[in-house]
């Protein structure tokens, strides 16, 4: 095997599936504002009734507001974004982050607009079922603070 010795960007790492996991396939516009992919990594089931992937989101896309109706957890795996919830201030979040999404809580997670992110996800108990989406998080209520 050779090796390259070019540096790249972060982003550039990214883009290029510099990672264990494919990139995946473009998710439903639907559901998220932007462009990102979604890797379904398990898939649910009746015996584990959990759902498991990554998501890679392009710098300014984002989800929906969205609830999960057992919680989510998300694992920042690489980049930088932000997660919120309904009535709450941003967080920023940045590789290494974990966050855990009560049952029911409506929220929405995405890249920054400056830099992309790659965050993991889990579903668990998706026995109560998997995601409720909701309305597009707008343009101002992405770039504010609170």
């Amino acid at each position: 095997m050779i090796l390259s010795l070019t540096a790249c960007s972060n982003r550039e790492k990214m883009e290029n599936n510099d990672s264990i996991f494919t990139k995946g396939d473009l998710v439903p516009a639907e559901n998220f504002t932007g462009s990102a992919w979604n890797k379904v990594l398990v898939a649910n089931d009746t015996v584990y009734n959990v759902i498991t992937g990554k998501v890679y989101f392009e710098p300014g896309a984002r989800t929906n507001w969205h609830s999960h109706p057992s919680g989510q957890i998300l694992l920042i795996i690489d980049g930088e974004g932000f997660h919120q919830i309904r009535g709450e201030a941003k967080q920023l979040l940045e590789k290494g982050d974990v966050v855990k999404c009560p049952p029911n809580v409506t929220h929405w997670h995405g890249a920054s607009a400056s830099k992309a992110m790659s965050q993991m996800y889990i579903v668990p108990n998706t026995e109560n079922g998997i995601v409720n989406w909701m309305e597009p998080v707008s343009d101002e209520q992405y770039q504010s603070e609170n």
